[in-house]
């Protein structure tokens, strides 16, 4: 899957949630890698904030992301348009401190979007992936995450205000494919009594009763809706079916189809696409946000361990000891692969059991064993080896040979009761018995060597 942006730029103009200002947004193309970019173009120097989940500031009914003192709030409903439409890099320029809250969906962004079109990019897609199910929970707010393996991006969400006339909702989501037609349009919402709340303490200044539902638990009192009307400049304003009359409802669970939605869009700030399936149950800004960060460093983690080969104990070997002694020439003391677990066209995996009783600790260090550096490099090359005598007739019949170690690292210590596993990787196709290798060995995790070999086989005399 190749990374996308969009064809042309996209203007659009409204007012912001919480400030009550008119606000413009510029939508405009960016190159491969640029990631999602916000830009404060009201400001001096128009400073850029990139929408990730360590330059979350606040989420206070709203995901507000910044830097030192500049800021930008209200992203949400924008970053879920851009992943339900599948754009990964987009400057978004503001004049303004808040995104326009639009209808309070995502909707007038995605119809935005598909109005000038996607465009793909050359630069393939990177994700970060759920490998293995784990639960993450936000005790602060409660809210709970179960995260397991999917081949897609799916979410389910569960939220229970206790209302009696929103109660227990759930919303589903099977794909990210279906965003636009089925979670999109979903609107923010509140209660009466935040409504009234939030007034009272000048905010939603820009909040009007058509973009959001407002919840009624219970009959609206006459001094409720005198101050509703003095404040919204509404002089209609009733109950249906525990709804504000000003809007009707476009899912019958359209406050849980929203909830799907932010977390959608709090989960942008991980910057990556995901593979995975999430089970959020009272999901909020708060923690979605604070789940955005532990997913940001669990795709750190996956980046800097990638290619590090899985040493499975229970899963049948492809060489063991005696078959590695039938190819190679070497034996001991100086045989120094155990077994090898992967074999391909291109690269070998080989396992080395460090012991106390291994030879050459009793001159290197002996009161403080480690194992010398050089017969790490050299159990690479053994590794190396038979990968290269793999694609010959009788590899008995023949040696390696070391013509060049070139970029050689020494990163830890290997000591007794270590597994090391080397992994040697074909830099070049072998040509006139060259063989140019990349090499790295791990103890766990743990890159501990690594270095370039390049080797000759020959026929043995």
């Amino acid at each position: 899957m190749k990374q996308n942006t969009i064809k042309e730029s996209i203007h659009l103009e409204g007012i912001g949630l919480h400030t009550g200002k008119a606000v413009s947004i510029t939508i405009q193309p960016a190159a491969a890698n640029h990631g999602l970019k916000f830009k404060r173009t009201d400001i001096e120097n128009a400073p850029v904030i990139p929408a990730i989940a360590d330059n979350v500031v606040a989420t206070n009914r709203s995901t507000t992301i910044g830097k030192k003192d500049i800021t930008i709030s209200t992203v949400e409903h924008l970053l879920a348009a851009f992943v339900g439409t599948g754009v990964d890099n987009a400057l978004i320029e503001v004049n303004g401190g808040e995104i326009p809250i639009m209808d309070g969906s995502a909707k007038p962004f995605i119809d935005a979007i598909n109005n000038v079109g996607i465009e793909p990019l050359e630069q393939d897609n990177d994700y970060l992936i759920i490998e293995s199910a784990f639960s993450f929970k936000d005790e602060a707010t409660g809210a709970e995450y179960v995260l397991s393996p999917a081949d897609d991006y799916s979410i389910t969400t569960l939220i229970d205000f206790n209302s009696a006339t929103v109660g227990q909702q759930y919303a589903q989501l099977d794909s990210i494919t279906d965003f636009e037609a089925t979670i999109g349009a979903a609107r923010t919402f509140a209660f009466l009594h935040e409504v009234e709340q939030l007034l009272e303490n000048d905010l939603i200044k820009g909040g009007d009763l058509d973009n959001a539902i407002v919840i009624v638990d219970g009959e609206i009192s006459d001094a409720v809706k005198s101050r509703l009307v003095e404040k919204t400049g509404k002089t209609d304003i009733d109950v249906n079916k525990g709804i504000l009359n000003t809007t009707v409802l476009r899912f019958d669970n359209e406050p849980a189809k929203h909830k799907l939605l932010d977390v959608v869009g709090d989960l942008a700030l991980v910057g990556k696409r995901i593979k995975g399936k999430i089970i959020a149950t009272k999901p909020g800004h708060t923690a979605n946000t604070a789940l955005a960060k532990h997913l940001k460093a669990l795709y750190n983690k996956q980046r800097k361990l990638q290619g590090v080969p899985i040493y499975d104990v229970n899963a049948p070997v492809v060489y063991d000891t005696m078959q590695i002694a039938g190819m190679l020439p070497h034996r001991y003391p100086f045989l120094l692969v155990d077994k090898i677990t992967e074999l391909s066209e291109t690269h070998v995996v080989g396992v080395k059991n460090i012991t106390f009783n291994e030879n050459f600790f009793q001159g290197h260090f002996p009161n403080n064993p480690v194992m010398p550096g050089v017969l790490q490099l050299e159990a690479m090359a053994q590794t190396g080896g038979i990968l290269a005598l793999s694609m010959v007739e009788e590899p008995h019949k023949w040696d390696t040979y070391f013509l060049k170690i070139d970029k050689v690292k020494f990163k830890r210590k290997v000591v007794p009761g270590d597994t090391v596993i080397f992994k040697l990787e074909l830099l070049a196709p072998i040509r006139r018995g060259i063989v140019h290798m990349k090499g790295t060995a791990y103890v766990g995790e743990n890159l501990v060597s690594e270095g370039e070999l390049t080797a000759q086989i020959v026929k043995a005399r």
